[in-house]
């Protein structure tokens, strides 16, 4: 594993209610490629290969436009290594879970 993104996205949304619609969109979308994720109160964080993830970064916007909101905004973190492998999300807070 060369990469790790923390995504959080903050849709443009009515209500709490249409927000929280549109982000379990979103991280359902993350689940379903397969990929090691870990959904926390603010961000997702995923791993995997580089180009993979930058695609899922584009799609995260893409999905939550296609769930409803107006506009979206997301606040990414990426860690990459190409000659070797990021910290895993469980070496980074396996021990607190």
């Amino acid at each position: 594993m060369e990469a790790s993104v923390a995504i959080q996205v903050l849709p443009k949304a009515g209500n709490d209610e249409e927000l929280c619609r549109i982000v379990d969109e979103v991280i359902a979308y993350i689940k379903s490629t397969g990929l090691n994720y870990y959904a926390g109160p603010c961000e997702t964080s995923i791993e995997g290969d580089y180009d993979t993830l930058m695609e899922i970064v584009k799609n995260c916007q893409l999905i939550a436009i296609k769930a409803g909101a107006p506009a979206v905004s997301s606040y990414v973190k990426i860690s990459y290594r190409p000659k070797g492998e990021v910290l895993s999300i469980e070496k980074k807070i396996g021990k607190y879970h």
